[in-house]
C-alpha cells in the first residue's frame, strides 16, 4: 500500500480540501485519479487509494486529487479545483481516470486541460440525465444546484456530454449490473463522442460499480487495458 513518506502533498489553493498527493514513479507515465463520491463530501481521496498504490507500484507516476464537494463550497467550486489541480501536473499530458462522479470530472477537464486520454470508471458521463432520472438520490441537481431546466447555463458547463468532441481517447469502462450509476449513462456518453469523431469505446466489464475501481478484482487488467489505450500504449 501507498503510505503518506511515499507523497508529495500540493496545495492549489487555500481550503483543506484543495491539494494533490503526487507518487513519482520510474517512467511509466502519468495518470490522475478523480475519486467518486458523488460529489459529497462524505467521500474524499482516500477511496481510490488502492487504484494509487496498484498504479504506482506499475512504475506511474500517480497524482490523487482531492477536491472541494458539495457542501464544502458552492457551485462551479468542484470544476474549478479540478482543472487547477490538473494544471499542477508538470510530466507532460497525464491520462485521467476517474470513477463514478470522478469519471464525470474526468471527461469534464479534459474539454479544459490538455491531457493524454480518459478512463471513466462508471462515470457519470450525462449530467443532465443523471440530473432528470434522480441518479445517487438527487446527486447531480445537489452538485448543480437545481434540474436542467432551471439552470441551463450551469448544466451546459458540467455537462461533458456538452463540450464534445474532446479529441482524445476516452475509455468508458462500466459494468452492466451497476445498481448506483446505469450502464446506459455510458452508451449514450459513448455513442455522442463518436459521432462527434471522437476515439471512445465503452468497455463492459463483469462486476458492479465499484468494483471497476478495484484492483483485486477480475476485470482488473481490463481496466489496465483501458488505461493503456487511453495513453496510446495500447
Amino acid at each position: 500500500m501507498l503510505c503518506c513518506v511515499c507523497a508529495d502533498r500540493l496545495p492549489y489553493g487555500d481550503d483543506p480540501a484543495q491539494f494533490v498527493d503526487v507518487y513519482r514513479g520510474d517512467g511509466g507515465g502519468s495518470v490522475v485519479l478523480l475519486h467518486g463520491g458523488f460529489w459529497r463530501a462524505r467521500v474524499g481521496l482516500d477511496h481510490i487509494a488502492p487504484v494509487a498504490a496498484d498504479l504506482h507500484g506499475r512504475g506511474h507516476t500517480v497524482v490523487n486529487v482531492e477536491y472541494r464537494r458539495v457542501g464544502q463550497a458552492p457551485f462551479p467550486a468542484t470544476l474549478d479545483d479540478v482543472e487547477a489541480a490538473l494544471r499542477l501536473v508538470e510530466e507532460g499530458p497525464a491520462v485521467v481516470v476517474g470513477h463514478s462522479a470522478g469519471g464525470h470530472l474526468a471527461a469534464w477537464v479534459a474539454s479544459r486541460v490538455p491531457v493524454a486520454g480518459v478512463v471513466s470508471l462508471a462515470g457519470v458521463l450525462t449530467l443532465a440525465d443523471a440530473a432528470r432520472e434522480g441518479i445517487g438520490e438527487g446527486a447531480a441537481t445537489d452538485f448543480v444546484g437545481g434540474p436542467p431546466d432551471e439552470l441551463p447555463d450551469r448544466y451546459a458547463l458540467a455537462d461533458p456530454v456538452a463540450h464534445l468532441p474532446l479529441g482524445v481517447p476516452l475509455r468508458a469502462v462500466h459494468a452492466r449490473a451497476d445498481d448506483r450509476v446505469p450502464f446506459d449513462t455510458s452508451v449514450r456518453y459513448v455513442e455522442a463522442a463518436r459521432a462527434a469523431g471522437d476515439d471512445a469505446a465503452l468497455v463492459e466489464v463483469p462486476g458492479d460499480h465499484f468494483t471497476v475501481a478495484d484492483p483485486t478484482h477480475a476485470s482488473w487488467p481490463t481496466v489496465l487495458g483501458a488505461i493503456a489505450e487511453a495513453s496510446g500504449q495500447g
